[in-house]
């Protein structure tokens, strides 16, 4: 069972995922995500497009869990934990990045 928990007017529901939608993309309310790189204006579209972004922006890769693609950032308690499988990449882990960089990335409806 996967998908994304909705809130709305006080009752909280699992939204499916269906098999149909692109890799990373993800469904809230019937809407498919997108996780954004802000400066250039690109989808993140695959792992290692992210991965460089986030390399640059300071970010370290941890390969200590093979099931998890994981970041942590010197000097803070930021880690990133992200599904090994990008077709998993849901919107929770995109808000997660925005969070975290909040200038670098924003997440939008496709």
């Amino acid at each position: 069972m996967s998908g994304v928990w909705v809130f709305k007017n006080g009752v909280v529901r699992l939204v499916e995922k269906t098999r149909s939608e692109g890799a990373g993309t993800a469904v809230a309310g019937g809407r498919r995500k997108a996780l954004v790189h802000t400066p250039t204006g690109q989808a993140v579209a695959s792992y290692a497009a992210l991965e460089a972004r986030l390399t640059a922006l300071g970010w370290e890769r941890y390969y200590e869990d093979p099931a998890l693609f994981q970041f942590h950032k010197r000097g803070s308690l930021d880690l990133i934990s992200l599904p090994a499988d990008f077709a998993a990449f849901s919107s929770v882990h995109m808000y997660d990045i925005v969070v975290k960089n909040r200038d670098s990335f924003r997440v939008v409806d496709v």
